[in-house]
């Protein structure tokens, strides 16, 4: 099944502390709302007023280095985002989507294709999305990974399982 969303864009290395400020880690950890107004400040002064549900990153390569601060996955949840598609994730940062609930694919090629504002399409059990009239292939999730990011994270996932 497909969905579309608006798409923003960004480069390569985007680290933690760009889409998260490190000086606010301690300040808001547990204020979705002021979590989201942080989100890329630095980086897009227009992302956390303009963004809006169902919205995706799209970026260049090893988003997500630098700190382990989930904040840097959080921020972007409170603000509704539907998912980062990036060339590729720093490893730490992909585990982290994964365990936050953040849907985070690498598909090669993306970036080149991206504008802010365009129109994305996606298909997450094809494996394909569609960007600037190109179809592009990723390696679809497992189905493991799949369920853990619709529950809302590792967390909310082992907890419906056991029936809580």
């Amino acid at each position: 099944m497909r969905s579309r969303h608006r798409v923003w864009a960004y480069g390569d290395h985007v680290n933690t502390d760009v889409i998260f400020p490190g000086k606010y880690t301690y300040s808001v950890q547990h204020d979705p709302a002021a979590l989201s107004r942080h989100a890329l400040e630095d980086l897009d002064p227009s992302f956390a007023s303009g963004v809006q549900p169902g919205d995706v990153i799209v970026a260049g390569r090893n988003w997500g280095n630098g700190s382990s601060r989930e904040q840097a996955v959080t921020c972007l949840l409170a603000c509704g985002l539907r998912a980062v598609i990036a060339e590729s994730f720093a490893r730490i940062y992909f585990r982290n989507a994964i365990n936050n609930g953040l849907l985070a694919l690498a598909c090669p090629g993306v970036a080149e294709l991206a504008q802010s504002g365009s129109e994305l399409s996606l298909d997450l059990d094809a494996g394909e999305l569609v960007l600037a009239g190109e179809t592009l292939h990723f390696t679809p999730l497992p189905p493991s990974v799949r369920h853990i990011v619709a529950a809302g994270g590792l967390i909310a996932s082992l907890k419906a399982a056991r029936g809580q």
